[in-house]
Parts: structure tokens; C-alpha cells; sequence
């Protein structure tokens, strides 16, 4: 099965070949050129159609939706190349999860850490995992909290997991790991914390599952793992609606 990004590529590519294919004859045999604007709007509809009727999540219809009018909107700014290729750099040390993982980068709200306050202090000093840690939106403020536990972050964006770490100084509770969260042992923590996406839930709960000791817990915010029944449904008062969905081992 191919990845993510070259399937999302390949619907990007089957929109543009579909429209070029139609444009380019009709717009030729009438002599006139080729009217780019609104081509890159039906390119963008096509898009949109096959990206929905593939059943993407709204994001990515969003994005196949707007790419190719934007790259339009971007020709006609004349701007140098070079610093499209910064941006990219920029873009992957950033938000690589997004590329590689379907992961975006998104952040605990006070709302969201409390409610895990809360829940650590029910059990006790513990060993907490945040898997996709981000910039420690969560395991500062929680380090902060519950000084005797002790908290860890994966983050496979290497910018992303730099902030984390200078943002942490001055924490010893806190270990960031510059790595895939694929290649954490479960097992060693008693709490594991996911705020990921729909796509990779069912692959993390089969490690959950393999790895996870008896008597930890499992935690995503916001995004339940298909099939399974949560033993515990923390609902967090803020806006956007973000449950934590508690799977106990």
C-alpha cells in the first residue's frame, strides 16, 4: 500500500490530469490561452470531489481544495523559488507528523492538562508518555504540577522537539526523545497520551495492546480508538469539545 503523502499526491495529480485533459484540446482548437485562473479552480473542485468521494477528513479536502488556486495566486506574485524551498524546510522540521503520519500539530489546552492533573493525582506518582509531545503544551505544565512523576515526550519534528526541550529547561522530570513514536516502549509507562489523529488510532492500539503492563492506562484526547469501548470518558469543558477516552490495560 503506498504512504499517505503519495497517495494524496496521486489525487492532487488524477484532478489536474482530468481537467489539463479537457482544457488544453478545447482552449487549443479555438486559438485562445489557456485562462489559468479558472483552471486552477476546477482543478481545486476536482480535487475537493475526489478527495470526498474517497472519504478524506475534512482537512485534507480543505487542502486538496485550495492547493492548485493557490499555486496560481502564488505564480503571480513573482516570487524568488528559493524561498519556496525555505518554507518547505521550514514546513517539514515543523509539522514532519502531518507528512509522515497523518499526525497535525496540535495543543493541550489548560483545560485538557488539568483534567490530566487530575487523573494523575488519582493514581500516584506515575511515568506519564505523551506521544507526539509537540512544543510540551502538556508535560511542562503537568511536570510543573506533579514534580514527583515523571513525564516524557516523543516528537519526530526535529524543530518541534527542540522548542519542547528548551522550553522544558529547568524541569528535571522531563525527558524529550528525538524519535517516532513507534519506537517507544509502552511498557515502561503507566500513562500513555495520545492526541494524534483518526488515522493512526488503530495501529496504536494494537502496540497498546502488546505492549501496555496491567493496570495503565491509555488516554486520547479527542479521537477514540475504533472498535474499542473506552472504560472512561473525561469531558472537558472547553470549545472546541475535547474527551479524553480512557482504555484501561
Amino acid at each position: 500500500m503506498s504512504s499517505p503523502p503519495i497517495r494524496q499526491l496521486a489525487l492532487q495529480g488524477a484532478a489536474a490530469i482530468l481537467i489539463l485533459s479537457l482544457a488544453w484540446p478545447y482552449f487549443g482548437l479555438r486559438g485562445e490561452a489557456m485562462p489559468w485562473l479558472e483552471t486552477s479552480l476546477a482543478i481545486g473542485a476536482a480535487a475537493w470531489l475526489f478527495a470526498t468521494l474517497s472519504r478524506q477528513p475534512w482537512w485534507w479536502r480543505v487542502i486538496h481544495a485550495g492547493f492548485m488556486p493557490l499555486v496560481w495566486f502564488t505564480h503571480t506574485l513573482a516570487i524568488d523559488p528559493g524561498w519556496f524551498l525555505l518554507a518547505a524546510i521550514l514546513l517539514l522540521l515543523v509539522y514532519r507528523g502531518a507528512l509522515t503520519g497523518q499526525v497535525p500539530l496540535y495543543l493541550s489546552n489548560k483545560q485538557t492538562v488539568q483534567a490530566l492533573a487530575d487523573l494523575l493525582a488519582e493514581r500516584g506518582t506515575s511515568r506519564f508518555l505523551d506521544l507526539g509531545a509537540g512544543l510540551g503544551s502538556t508535560t511542562i505544565p503537568l511536570a510543573d504540577t506533579l514534580p514527583e512523576s515523571r513525564f516524557t515526550g516523543y516528537e519526530n519534528a526535529p524543530l518541534t522537539c527542540l522548542a519542547g526541550r528548551l522550553l522544558s529547561i529547568g524541569r528535571p522530570n522531563i525527558d524529550w526523545r528525538w524519535e517516532d513514536m513507534w519506537q517507544a516502549r509502552l511498557g515502561d509507562y503507566d500513562v500513555v497520551y495520545a492526541f494524534l489523529s483518526p488515522a493512526p488510532m488503530a495501529r496504536l492500539w494494537e502496540k497498546v495492546q502488546a505492549e501496555m503492563k496491567p493496570g495503565s492506562v491509555f488516554i486520547s484526547n479527542s479521537f477514540p480508538v475504533p472498535g474499542a469501548t473506552p472504560d472512561r470518558v473525561i469531558e472537558v469543558d472547553c470549545v472546541p469539545p475535547r474527551p479524553l477516552y480512557c482504555y484501561q490495560r
